[in-house]
């Protein structure tokens, strides 16, 4: 038999130790994976590039539409009206906006029809009438009628049926004295004169007392929300007037009135946001339509209630917008600013040293990742809202002031620019 020696005992167990310090190695690496994958977990660190962006403060509100308005109304208001000037339309002080209806006007309107056929059909005989004054009229009566079949504004529709019934009877009177039927043509010329004289004579027509917007969307509180109210306003007042949100006037068919085309307000009552309770007369804000439209405003007036306020805002500017309405949704945008835009979760906060005007005070920072190299960076930080802020760097001569750089100090400070990757929740 083969003697055992020493070595031979000595082999095994070097590769058995071997083995077990791969095995506690390979146990140590995968320890330190989970911790490492568990601590990522819990504090991510992920990165941010700076983007130029905009913050805003907004606050969703119910609003009553208040304007300069006079109600225009005639005697004879039971007939029913035609408008002469449509909704929305801007007239001058003196124009007609509407009339009503004479009493036997169907019955006038009709013989008045009857008539113009009668007239045309005697012209139509008629193959001697060589007149340059009736070819004239002719051809513009026929440009007027492909004119106006391109039209679909009621108002610019009805001004030209007057100019061809205008020139279709000035026709018809030149006609007449050419014509071997001339006192035929002109009798019915006559009578039809006649009918349109009673026609006009018995329709009253509505004048506008100033310039401004025509509207037929009468709802009775024209001369109840007005600039002169603004002291009785409270929310109760306003509730109690049952208007829903966002429903249009209905339009009347016996007044009318004139709006003014240069202010009109929009009160605000419920407000009980910070910001609103920090708002003063006279403060500049943008308010957003329900349309999406922004227009500029500045606080009029306020109203202080027990645990909110009624503010109301003068507009200058789309008043066209809101013609249609008593009551609206609208956001006010309190403020609103643009430039480098970054999370919030990227700022570090500190205490400013001692040697400048901010020392003891709050200052913040940001960590820049630059091919792995981090830089700890100062930031002033413009507007804020619960997500984002908008920064910017502190120029040197802020530097010096607020924190009490030295020149040498200047040297040494790094800055931040648009697409620098940051680090958001970063460890310090």
């Amino acid at each position: 038999m083969k003697k055992i020696g020493k070595n031979d005992n000595i082999t095994p167990k070097k590769n058995m130790k071997k083995v077990i310090t791969c095995y506690i190695i390979a146990l140590i690496v995968l320890v330190y994976f989970v911790y490492a994958i568990i601590q990522l977990i819990k504090n991510p660190t992920d990165v941010f590039m700076i983007e130029n962006g905009g913050l805003s403060l907004e606050e969703s509100a119910e609003g009553y539409v208040i304007r300069n308005e006079t109600v225009v109304q005639g005697n004879n208001y039971k007939n029913g009206m035609i408008q002469i000037k449509t909704e929305g339309e801007r007239v001058a002080k003196g124009d007609s906006i509407y009339r009503y209806y004479s009493n036997n006007e169907e019955t006038l309107v009709k013989k008045i029809e009857e008539l113009d056929i009668k007239i045309q059909d005697a012209m139509g005989n008629e193959t001697s009438l060589f007149s340059s004054d009736i070819k004239l009229l002719e051809n513009q009566i026929s440009q007027k009628l492909n004119e106006a079949s391109t039209l679909n504004d009621i108002q610019k529709i009805t001004e030209y049926k007057k100019d061809i019934n205008a020139r279709i009877t000035k026709k018809a009177k030149i006609a007449g004295d050419l014509s071997p039927q001339g006192s035929y043509i002109r009798n019915l010329i006559e009578e039809r004169s006649g009918y349109e004289n009673d026609l006009n004579s018995g329709a009253e027509y509505v004048i506008a007392e100033s310039s401004g917007i025509v509207s037929y969307r009468v709802d009775g509180l024209e001369n109840i929300l007005t600039k002169e109210s603004f002291s009785s306003l409270n929310k109760n007042f306003l509730e109690d007037l049952k208007l829903k949100t966002g429903e249009i006037v209905a339009t009347s068919n016996e007044k009318g009135k004139i709006i003014d085309n240069f202010e009109a307000y929009i009160a605000a009552p419920s407000l009980d946001s910070q910001k609103s309770k920090e708002a003063k007369v006279g403060d500049n804000v943008n308010l957003r339509l329900s349309n999406s439209q922004v227009i500029s405003a500045q606080i009029e007036y306020i109203v202080e209630e027990e645990d909110s306020r009624l503010i109301i805002f003068k507009i200058n500017n789309g008043l066209e917008l809101l013609a249609n309405y008593r009551k609206i949704t609208f956001d006010i945008i309190w403020w609103s600013y643009s430039g480098l835009r970054v999370p919030n979760e990227a700022l570090v906060k500190e205490t400013a040293p001692n040697g400048g005007s901010l020392a003891g005070q709050d200052i913040y920072y940001i960590v820049r990742n630059r091919m792995g190299y981090t830089d700890k960076i100062l930031i002033k930080i413009l507007k804020q809202n619960e997500a984002y802020s908008i920064i910017t760097n502190y120029t040197n001569e802020e530097l010096k002031e607020y924190m009490g750089y030295t020149e040498n100090d200047l040297k040494q400070v790094k800055t931040i620019v648009l697409h620098d990757e940051i680090i958001l929740n970063p460890k310090t």
